[in-house]
């Protein structure tokens, strides 16, 4: 009797139906790459100005719960009002962020997004990384910062990205002004900016 060997397909198709998973798991993240980088927002700063962030943060001060009083337009805060920011400390030193938006109006529904900050200049604390779902992180850069850490201006290197955050929901006239006259001479095009709505302060 003649022994006949397994066609080469034998050993393909059970190594395939393995690989079938990652194959698609690779497939989603280079379709999300590319769904990021179509949708990328306008690059609203001089390229030519350096940019610089504070050069001391005490993380301890800055935890706790920031409103968004502006920002530059993106895409995953479409139709978003009402925005705060909470930080909070997790045991392994990272900074826990709990983002939350009404959409489309104040009383509007409630949108949630849960992500983990890494502090990447331990020189300063003000240059972080923020990852919202893995693999994907951005650039948190502490620009400038009040005394007293009840406003700050937060941004990145491609000047795509930039917000404006204040302790309470209203900062004073006098206060815009003098934050937005800052961003300008940072090289920021502040016309683009998105004045957010948000709710009166509590008496």
């Amino acid at each position: 009797m003649r022994a006949t060997l397994p066609h080469t397909t034998d050993f393909v198709r059970p190594q395939m139906a393995g690989l079938a998973p990652i194959l698609r798991a690779i497939v989603a993240m280079a379709a999300a790459l590319v769904l990021v980088s179509c949708n990328q927002p306008p690059v609203n700063r001089d390229g030519a100005k350096p940019l610089a962030t504070v050069q001391s943060l005490d993380l301890q001060r800055y935890l706790g719960r920031w409103y968004e009083v502006a920002r530059f337009p993106n895409q995953f805060e479409e139709d978003c009002v009402g925005v705060t920011a909470t930080y909070s400390l997790n045991p392994d030193g990272t900074i826990k962020v709990v983002n939350r938006c009404r959409k489309g109006k104040l009383d509007g529904l409630e949108d949630v997004a849960e992500g983990t900050a890494t502090v990447v200049d331990t020189t300063t604390n003000a240059k972080l990384s923020v990852t919202f779902f893995w693999p994907f992180a951005g650039d948190y850069w502490v620009l400038d910062l009040a005394d007293d850490y009840s406003w700050a201006l937060v941004g990145e290197p491609s000047g795509r990205y930039l917000w404006i955050l204040a302790r309470t929901p209203q900062i004073p006239d006098e206060t815009r002004a003098q934050l937005v006259a800052k961003l300008t001479a940072l090289g920021y095009r502040t016309g683009a900016l998105y004045w957010t709505p948000q709710p009166p302060a509590s008496p």
